[in-house]
């Protein structure tokens, strides 16, 4: 029996300015396909990323793969940081958050 491999969706964000939740959902809203009545808070990407059927682009795909810097909103101890980085926490999500050189 072949392996199926897995299609991923890779949203490489390194290099970007992540400061503030709003800088994630606008530096994702177009590689992700976001709809423009995307909810833009941690349970709303949850529901996109883990629940699926809200945006065509990230169904098209088996798993979401965003990559990061540490800085900013990836660097942050807070509770929206943390809430963010677990909504990556399913099978179907990937976050890949990168230390700075």
């Amino acid at each position: 029996m072949a392996k199926r491999i897995e299609s991923e969706l890779v949203v490489d964000l390194r290099g970007r300015p992540i400061e503030t939740l709003d800088d994630f959902w606008d530096a994702v809203a177009e590689p992700c396909g976001l709809p423009e009545w995307f909810g833009r808070n941690t349970e709303a990407w949850r529901d996109t990323i883990q629940t699926r059927g809200i945006s065509e682009a990230i169904d098209s795909y088996d798993v979401l793969v965003v990559h990061v810097d540490k800085r900013g909103v990836f660097a942050a101890r807070n509770r929206e940081a943390r809430a963010l980085r677990n909504a990556f926490s399913g099978k179907q999500s990937r976050l890949v958050v990168h230390d700075l050189p």
